[in-house]
């Protein structure tokens, strides 16, 4: 396993633990009286938009090393 992907899958896995946090309290706190479909939108919203921001970071690590 080569330092990107190593340093990568660490930042990936911080990230994902706040993020998971965050998102907790997000739908604990804001949508908890909201109706079953608008707490349905967000859940999926809310577990899908990490992606948005680790994009970047996967395609770094996808990089082939130079030789």
């Amino acid at each position: 396993m080569g330092t990107r992907k190593l340093v990568g899958t660490v930042v990936m896995l911080v990230f994902i633990g706040f993020y998971a946090l965050f998102a907790m309290a997000v739908a604990e706190g804001r949508i908890r009286d909201a109706s079953t479909a608008v707490q349905t939108i967000v859940y999926i919203v809310l577990g899908l938009i990490w992606v948005v921001p680790m994009l970047p970071l996967i395609r770094w690590m996808n990089k082939p090393d130079k030789a």
